[in-house]
């Protein structure tokens, strides 16, 4: 039976620890792709990964390049390419450059391998998924963006903290985008089935929420430079889910129309964070909850601003339109 295949493109800290996770649950052969310039950087990193086998018992076969051709036929491919925001530098600015650097991609990965299903990471997340479908012609189920796991993941080791628990134990639930967009469902939180109000005050509980929203920027503060594990965790986790069938219920940046009341009209729908079943075919079904009114209030807001992320997108590139 052929192994699973997965492409990392960007052999950055991110795309190297998707990498890392990947062949540490050796889930299929690995391609680590970055651009000519950095291609020493990937096959460096491959290699070195690669004779980590003997020691931590995986089969998988790792390769470093820069050649799309490389990427032929993969299973899954994360996208984690993008420069991150600089000082001085504006929303727009930063939209404009990784708009150009995924839609390259998209369309290389199209290409090459037009099954995929595509994870993207690259930031700002909702902008680049709604760019890689645009850019890759690939139906809707077949691209995803990677936020929800990992802020649920977080969410999940903050409780743990506070509680003083397994976080093997905790289940939460959260929506929307990434950061002040996120969407916080406490009444959809518990451990081992007690629900987290039982056994955390509202204020705790809270405040749990809020360190969820702001754990990258804590991560920036303490060490100069963005989060890796856990969001490369996060794609895994995803890829994971698809490349074994799992049908798992992940939130991740799916498409969405009628749902969550996304659109009023089918087919006008946009990529917002929403939990979902994942497995061969990508994103197989949204799971549309029931909120109150606050949650509602909460989540149109932050559809809204996927909305102004898109306009952005459609207004700098109008033939993403």
């Amino acid at each position: 039976m052929r192994r699973a295949k997965i492409s990392v493109i960007g052999a950055g800290n991110v795309g190297a620890t998707c990498a890392h996770w990947a062949a540490a649950k050796e889930l299929g052969d690995i391609v680590l792709l970055d651009i000519p310039d950095r291609v020493g950087v990937a096959k460096g990193k491959a290699l070195d990964l690669l004779c980590c086998g003997p020691m931590e018992r995986f089969d998988s076969n790792v390769i470093g390049t820069s050649d799309y051709k490389d990427t032929a036929d993969s299973d899954v491919v994360i996208v984690t390419a993008g420069l991150p925001r600089k000082p001085g530098m504006s929303r727009d600015d930063l939209i404009q450059t990784n708009v150009q650097i995924v839609r390259s991609v998209a369309a290389e990965v199209a290409k090459h391998s037009p099954n995929a299903v595509m994870i993207i990471v690259s930031n700002p997340l909702d902008a680049m998924v709604y760019t890689a479908w645009k850019a890759s012609g690939f139906p809707t189920h077949r691209i995803l963006g990677q936020a929800g796991a990992l802020d649920v993941a977080r969410f999940r080791t903050f409780l743990a903290m506070e509680l003083g628990c397994s976080i093997e134990d905790i289940t939460a639930l959260l929506l929307g985008g990434h950061g002040d967009d996120m969407v916080p469902l406490p009444r959809f939180t518990s451990v081992h089935g007690i629900p987290i109000n039982q056994l955390l005050p509202k204020e705790k509980i809270d405040a749990c929420v809020q360190r969820a929203k702001v754990g990258g920027g804590e991560i920036v503060n303490l060490m100069g430079t963005s989060a890796y594990y856990a969001p490369a965790s996060g794609s895994v986790q995803m890829a994971e889910a698809i490349i074994k069938d799992k049908k798992r219920i992940i939130p991740c940046a799916a498409y969405c129309d009628k749902e969550y009341g996304v659109s009023t009209e089918k087919g006008k729908g946009y990529f917002v964070g929403v939990p979902v079943v994942l497995g061969k075919n990508g994103m197989e079904k949204v799971i549309e909850i029931q909120m109150d009114a606050d949650e509602k209030k909460m989540m149109d807001e932050s559809i809204s601003h996927v909305k102004d992320l898109v306009g952005t997108v459609r207004r700098i590139f109008p033939d993403l339109a």
